[in-house]
């Protein structure tokens, strides 16, 4: 058990491993890895950059395909978003209604509409390039009651710069650096 855990937290690390033993299943694998770190508030502690970034270098070497990868990257990555807003969504009204609770105080959540309502579209953009913000704040943009149409937007063009650009990232660097 101990080792499946060391295998989940550090997957980039243990990559080349994993499609040996795996295959093609690897790539099944690397979409529940970053549909997971997206998709569940409790799971930022998940690889994120650095396994797009150590998949595109596999990539380079042709160990794995950069036009299955990218793309994975990108649907995972938005799926699992989505899922956490639908979750801030359900338990924002239920969690924010409690006056005097220092956590759950309603005036946070005004606040939180306020905040994405003007800054929301931003966000949703580059939070996809900072790891911990990453998985939280799809979640906080639910709970605020972001426009989902909005949300969508924005979260679908953060979900494919950053599935994108850090895999490529890694493609083009492992390509220079072992001289693929």
């Amino acid at each position: 058990m101990d080792k499946a855990i060391d295998i989940l937290l550090n997957a980039d690390q243990h990559l080349g491993v994993l499609v040996e033993q795996y295959g093609l299943w690897v790539y099944a694998i690397l979409f529940l890895i970053v549909f997971c770190e997206t998709g569940f508030v409790v799971m930022p502690f998940l690889p994120g950059d650095s396994l797009l970034f150590a998949v595109g270098a596999l990539a380079a070497v042709e160990v794995l395909n950069i036009f299955v990868a990218v793309p994975l990257f990108i649907f995972a990555s938005a799926l699992g978003s989505n899922l956490n807003y639908w979750t801030g969504r359900w338990i924002g009204p239920r969690a924010f209604h409690f006056p005097k609770s220092m956590l759950f105080n309603p005036s946070h959540l005004q606040k939180a509409h306020g905040f994405y309502g003007k800054y929301g579209s931003a966000m949703m953009l580059f939070m996809r390039f900072v790891p911990v913000v990453r998985t939280f704040g799809p979640f906080a943009a639910g709970v605020a009651a972001m426009d989902y149409r909005k949300f969508l937007l924005y979260d679908s063009l953060g979900a494919s710069s950053w599935g994108s650009t850090v895999t490529l990232l890694g493609f083009w660097i492992g390509g220079t650096v072992f001289g693929s």
